[in-house]
């Protein structure tokens, strides 16, 4: 079992960033697709054993009206209603592919979707995902899904093994819904509905956190802060696995 913990962003300045953690999420590219140029530099930059995994660009799952969008950049192409929710449209397939080009340029092997709570498990959400992922090509990325809002653990695991998808959770809050050799953890704080970002995880979490991992059967296992305290809580972690 290999357990890779970084943090979701770029926590730290990068440098120091690449001298304590071996990978970490990219949140640039959800709001909007950064400048190739920038994405080679941080290639470039960074360490050859150093992995990047992407979050997907919110055109792909969130409306233009989402308030996600403020902090984004919206598409300078296609329709505004074709956007977003998972949609089989060829405006959500055009977003798709300007993604896959940043993960190609990171040389990144995960794609990380997040759906949002408007999301719901209905027929006709339902029925989009499988469209939507029989419409693009995945160029053999391994591709996590992070659903918010109500969808059960029954649904959310027949959809991840019919579609080869990796369930993507904060294991405070529940367990991937089916096994996978990859197991993908994003680490929102405690407390809350689904977020809780100024929360502070406690010896006593990051000890309940090994322990939940150490009863996985994955073969390489993600754990990816995203709160506040990010990259002292993730270094916090690793100093703690190393004493195990």
């Amino acid at each position: 079992m290999e357990i890779k913990v970084g943090t979701c962003g770029w926590s730290l300045k990068r440098s120091d960033y690449f001298n304590n953690f071996s990978c970490i999420e990219i949140q640039e590219t959800f709001y909007k697709i950064p400048k190739f140029e920038t994405l080679k530099n941080w290639r470039n930059e960074s360490p050859k054993d150093f992995e990047f995994t992407v979050k997907a660009w919110q055109a792909i799952t969130h409306p233009l009206n989402s308030p996600t969008w403020r902090k984004g950049e919206f598409p300078k192409f296609g329709k505004p209603e074709n956007f977003g929710l998972l949609k089989p449209t060829d405006e959500n397939i055009k977003a798709w592919n300007e993604i896959i080009k940043t993960c190609e340029i990171l040389n990144a092997r995960i794609l990380i979707i997040q759906t949002p709570p408007s999301f719901t498990p209905s027929n006709d959400n339902i029925n989009n995902i499988y469209e939507f992922f029989s419409s693009i090509d995945r160029k053999n990325l391994t591709i996590g899904w992070e659903p918010r809002g109500e969808w059960s653990n029954e649904i959310i695991a027949k959809i991840c093994k019919e579609l080869s998808l990796i369930h993507v959770v904060d294991p405070f809050r529940r367990l991937p819904s089916i096994e996978s050799d990859i197991t993908y953890f994003r680490l929102h704080g405690i407390g809350g509905k689904e977020t809780n970002y100024r929360y502070v995880y406690t010896d006593e979490d990051l000890h309940k956190l090994y322990n939940i991992i150490k009863e996985l059967k994955s073969e390489k296992i993600y754990v990816m802060f995203n709160n506040i305290k990010m990259a002292q809580d993730a270094m916090r972690f690793i100093r703690l696995l190393k004493l195990q």
